[in-house]
């Protein structure tokens, strides 16, 4: 696991998630990076990112890979924060969830390392 998605999970923990944005152009970027996939400039800054997100898109996993086959099945969701930046995570507290619903967004720690997860918030 790459030390900058433990760095964003355990911010996700603390309740501080965070993005990179740009300071010329406002491109958000998550992962973190050194230049704007925009505009190319290098002033980047941390920003706090919003607690909520907005789910684009959700699947059902019936087949897994060895670590979460004993999980399956289980639902899959890509969540949009208003700062623009798109999370994938698992879904906990529901059955299933529709694009457009609101989500928020959480971690467990595992033996394999963190799993970002989208709880709804209804």
């Amino acid at each position: 696991m790459q030390q900058w998605f433990v760095d964003f999970a355990e911010r996700i923990d603390d309740g501080d998630p965070t993005y990179l944005a740009c300071e010329e152009c406002g491109q958000a970027a998550l992962p973190p990076r050194t230049v704007c996939p925009e505009c190319s400039s290098r002033t980047l800054e941390e920003r706090s990112l919003s607690e909520t997100a907005t789910v684009t898109a959700s699947t059902k996993i019936f087949s897994s890979i060895p670590e979460y086959a004993d999980e399956t099945p289980y639902i899959v969701v890509i969540a949009t924060f208003d700062e623009g930046v798109r999370l994938t995570g698992q879904l906990r507290g529901a059955e299933g969830i529709e694009p457009g619903e609101t989500v928020t967004v959480g971690v467990e720690e595992r033996e394999d390392g963190w799993l970002v997860t989208f709880s709804p918030t209804d």
